[in-house]
């Protein structure tokens, strides 16, 4: 299992908006194929700034879902919302 990390800047004057999208979005991302579960954050520094954490079966899982029509709706609920790209990583499991 990995789990994918990334940043999100939402346009300041959006959050609530993106917010709003955001949990929307987030039932469409958890229903995906080997999809173990999402979530979103906001950041308490900046309060236009969000952290997606998605647990994925793989990072192939993750490019798979991209692929799908389950991502164009994602990416139309929350990508109006950003100020840049959004900055995806991902990492292994947790050390022992």
């Amino acid at each position: 299992m990995i789990l994918e990390h990334a940043l999100l800047s939402v346009r300041p004057g959006e959050e609530a908006s993106f917010e709003h999208d955001a949990r929307q979005a987030l039932v469409i991302i958890t229903s995906a194929p080997d999809c173990h579960g999402a979530e979103i954050r906001r950041q308490v520094e900046d309060p236009s700034t969000f952290l997606l954490l998605v647990r994925w079966s793989s990072v192939e899982a993750h490019l798979a879902f991209r692929a799908t029509e389950l991502f164009t709706q994602w990416r139309a609920l929350t990508w109006p919302h950003y100020a840049t790209p959004p900055s995806v990583t991902h990492f292994n499991e947790p050390l022992a």
